[in-house]
């Protein structure tokens, strides 16, 4: 319990800019959780999937691939099913079909990580100010009382905390966000792999076609 209470002490000796710095760091932990869910989710294994599908599409067998890709979890096989029943449908564009489907996925995965950008940057400066508002008071304290040198060291300190505050905020959600922009280019990354498959076994049927 002491611990707890030294630790509410020290945020109210942060001032009145600590509460903005809090709310910047229930943001960065909501998002970071709302995220790795989601990303969880959106997970594809990619070696059996890849696997599957392209022996499904050397045998020309669209209906059972476009199963398998609703049947698998992950952003991956989402693209390629949406591609897929667009084929079915009688799209011959299927690049362009492709390429707007995965822009969307990867604009729904980056949803929310520009928050975490923005709050790298604005952190640091929160803290900034609560420290130059507490150093303020502690120079009206040091006129107030001359001759008390302690009076504006221990303010000094005290404003200080609002700066440590703001750049340890700064450093979890940089932190976070570059966990999750890895994470993003591996999704990335399968959604290419998995849409050249795709393209490669359409380009090969075109080719059939016209022969």
């Amino acid at each position: 319990m002491s611990f707890i209470a030294e630790c509410f002490s020290v945020f109210h000796k942060g001032g009145p800019v600590m509460y903005l710095i809090l709310a910047c760091s229930l943001i960065v932990v909501s998002i970071g959780v709302e995220r790795f869910l989601y990303f969880r989710k959106m997970n594809t294994d990619m070696h059996k999937f890849i696997g599957q599908l392209t022996l499904l599409l050397e045998q020309s067998n669209w209906p059972a691939a476009g199963e398998l890709c609703c049947k698998t979890q992950g952003v991956a096989a989402m693209v390629a099913a949406k591609g897929i029943g667009y084929w079915r449908c009688g799209c011959r564009n299927m690049e362009s079909v492709l390429e707007g489907e995965a822009s969307l996925a990867v604009a729904n995965l980056r949803a929310n990580l520009s928050h975490l950008d923005t709050i790298v940057t604005i952190a640091p400066l929160l803290g900034l100010l609560g420290t130059v508002v507490g150093m303020i008071s502690s120079f009206s304290v040091m006129n107030i009382k001359a001759g008390q040198p302690q009076a504006i060291t221990g303010g000094v300190g005290e404003a200080l905390v609002a700066t440590a505050s703001g750049l340890c905020v700064a450093t979890l959600s940089m932190v976070v966000y570059s966990y999750f922009n890895h994470r993003l280019d591996q999704f990335i990354t399968q959604i290419e792999q998995t849409c050249l498959v795709i393209i490669g076994h359409v380009k090969q049927e075109q080719d059939h076609e016209i022969a």
